[in-house]
This record gives structure tokens, sequence and C-alpha cells, in this order.
């Protein structure tokens, strides 16, 4: 296939074989219907149940179904990574492989995407159905916090339907667990967001890779953003500051247990203030070294870092990597 390719759909899968006849047929369904060439680029991240198979399968005719296969499970935002990397297409879709996004919002999405002229458009699951307790409420405390840290203009950071500007997907440079994070990182680089609500269905096959322990990881990702959003390009502004910080504390310390030996309230060898003192300024001293080292990490990063988060095992239906 030579032809220019209008519409990319990134699908990341994970032990999902239950559910990707029913996908593949509603994707392909609702892509015909736009009249647009297309690509459907399933992922396969080390699924065990098969899934590899059957994508194998539904890809022998239709070239327009091409597949990644890794070599084991590198999680969701690698397998996001892989499929901004090949996908070819002026738009980029992303929606989750377990049936609870519905592809007939695409074109919802597409077209919200081109009138209004945005970089991305967020799906919203406004009526979302999935446990309460163990799902939506955890999703709604953090959506609201990183809102409200980095003032990302979307209600629900966890939806995987989203509509992309092949420009925006191809200057993202996903790592860790921040596909969660999309909206984040592309306002940051100055995108134009937008959002749509959109249709939410139960889960009805197959078992959630989700549940309360993501919430930790929520936390410590959003640490990492706002580190990246603030101090990515000057790691020294946060270290220095603490280690100044640290050392002023250090200095006043030093100065009060001078006094108290100067005024006989104590001697300074048997002063606690005079190992706080040292402490503070060893500490000041370190947090200084540190936030240089890092500044020289940062810059060997973005000079040199071009290193996939993923190992693909095999390509199909691809004739070139663009």
């Amino acid at each position: 296939m030579n032809e220019k390719i209008d519409i990319s759909v990134v699908v990341p899968v994970y032990n999902e074989k239950e559910n990707l006849i029913d996908l593949n047929n509603s994707l392909i369904n609702v892509l015909n219907k736009l009249n647009k060439n297309y690509e459907i680029i399933y992922i396969d991240d080390g699924s065990t149940d098969g899934s590899g198979i059957l994508l194998e399968e539904l890809s022998k005719n239709n070239e327009k179904i091409k597949v990644i296969q890794f070599r084991r499970n590198f999680g969701q935002t690698a397998a996001i990574s892989a499929g901004f990397d090949y996908c070819t297409g002026d738009i980029v879709i992303t929606i989750d492989a377990d049936l609870q996004n519905d592809p007939e919002d695409i074109p919802k999405l597409i077209e919200k995407l081109k009138k209004e002229d945005y970089d991305l458009v967020s799906g919203w699951r406004k009526k979302r159905k999935d446990p309460y307790l163990t799902r939506i409420l955890p999703s709604t405390v953090a959506n609201k916090i990183i809102s409200a840290i980095t003032k990302v203009p979307v209600h629900d950071l966890g939806c995987s339907l989203k509509a992309y500007k092949k420009d925006l997907v191809k200057n993202l440079r996903l790592y860790g667990d921040l596909h969660r994070f999309i909206p984040v990182l592309a306002l940051w680089i100055g995108a134009k967001i937008g959002e749509l609500p959109v249709n939410h269905r139960p889960r009805k096959r197959g078992k959630s890779k989700y549940g309360l322990s993501r919430t930790i990881k929520v936390i410590l990702d959003l640490i990492t953003v706002k580190f990246l959003l603030t101090y990515v390009t000057q790691p020294i502004q946060i270290f220095g500051f603490w280690g100044l910080i640290s050392i002023l504390l250090g200095i006043i310390s030093g100065i009060s247990t001078i006094l108290m030996r100067i005024l006989n309230i104590r001697t300074m060898t048997r002063n606690p203030l005079l190992t706080i003192t040292a402490i503070l300024i060893i500490v000041g001293v370190q947090f200084i070294i540190l936030g240089l080292l890092a500044e020289i990490n940062i810059r060997t990063y973005y000079e040199s870092q071009k290193k996939p988060i993923y190992n693909v095992k095999k390509l199909i239906n691809f004739n070139e990597h663009k």
C-alpha cells in the first residue's frame, strides 16, 4: 500500500483475544464509511492468550490491518509510543481493545479536530460504565488533582479514545507510564487541546488490567510530570533552591550554636545544634551538586536520547517505516 494514509488507528492489545474480532469489524465498518484511506495498527504487547496469533489471522487478507508484535509485555505507554512511531496517517486515533470505547465516536473526534483546528481532541467518559469505588471515584479524584496542578483543560485524562494531528504525535516522547498524561505533555509543547463527550460501555469479556493499585503509580507519575513541566530543562532551579535553603538554615543553626557558647548557655561540644549545622550544610552542598549533575544529564539526554522504550519482534503489513 503506497497511497497516502489519511487516518491511522492505534490499538494497544494485551490479552484481549475475546474482543478483537468484534473490535476489528466495528473499526472497519466505521472507517469505511468515512471514505478515507486508513490503517489500523494493532500493537501486541506481549499477549499470552493467543491475541497475537489472532491478529496475524486478521491481517492476512487485509493490508489495512497492520500488526506490531513486541518480544514481551512493555506496557501501554510503550505500545502507544510504537504506534505513534510507525503510523503514517495525517490524523491518528488511539482506542482501547476492550470494546469499552465506542468506534462510532471516531468520526465525531475527527470532525471536532478539523473544524476547530485542535491538535488533540480527548474523549470524556461522562457516563462511565465501571465500578464506582475501584475505578470511577479514584479516577475522578486523580483527574481533579492533575487538572488543578497542570491546568490542562481535560476532565478525563484516562480515556484512551483520542484524536491527534500527525505532527503532534511525531513530537511526543513517551516514557514510563506517561500515556495517561499525554494531554499534559501536549499542552507543555504548545498544542491546542479540545475535549468531546464520548460513549463508554461496560466490559463484557476479558479482565481489566487496572485496579486501585494504579492510584499510587498515577501519583508518582504526576510528580514526574510536574517536574518535567517545570524543571526538566533547568533542574538546578529546584535542587539549587533547596540546597541554598539547607545551607541558610545551617548557617543560622551555626550562629545560634556560637552565640549559645559566648553567652555560656551551652557548650558547643554538647550542643545538638552543632550536629544539625553540619548536616544541613552538607545536605545543602549535596543538593547543589545533584542539581549540577542533573543539568549535565539533561543536556546529555536531549542530545543523545533516541532509544525506543520497546523491542519489536515482528512487523506485519508494513512496507517501510517512515
